[in-house]
């Protein structure tokens, strides 16, 4: 199944990514979920990402790896793939990229690919997962407004 979210940032692209990191990480939060950071390597290929996710009478652990990252003169991406992922999710692919729209403009993108064990578990975690990516553009706006 796949999630597709744009969010158009009024911040030079190289802002953007210099700030991609922890911080922007935590900020981007799911409301109602009791998340920890237990390791981020950062966003080049080779990094992890290892969460603890505190839900109901029970806690999960999400380990991603960065398997791809790339930049040029209009775009920045990185890939995070799911080694470990909490149920009842099987495969996760998270393209993150920053797209330079002009000098004083970005665009983040979050691309997602995801499925779960039994295909029929798809079309619930859908909604569920759309909510909690959902509240990102608002998120990345209020994180960038005041970084130079």
């Amino acid at each position: 199944m796949k999630l597709y979210f744009e969010t158009p940032i009024e911040k030079k692209s190289d802002v953007i990514i210099k700030n991609f990191n922890k911080d922007l990480f935590l900020a981007l939060r799911p409301p109602g979920i009791k998340l920890s950071v237990e390791k981020f390597d950062g966003c080049k290929t080779g990094d992890e990402v290892h969460l603890k996710i505190k839900s109901f009478l029970m806690t999960q652990t999400w380990v991603s790896k960065i398997t791809q990252d790339k930049l040029d003169s209009n775009e920045w991406s990185f890939v995070d793939e799911g080694v470990e992922l909490p149920w009842p999710l099987k495969a996760w692919k998270h393209i993150h990229s920053v797209k330079r729209v002009d000098q004083n403009n970005s665009l983040i993108v979050d691309d997602i690919n995801f499925d779960c064990f039994y295909s029929w578990m798809n079309y619930p975690m859908k909604p569920l997962l759309w909510l909690s990516f959902a509240v990102r553009p608002s998120r990345y706006k209020k994180f960038f407004m005041d970084k130079e």
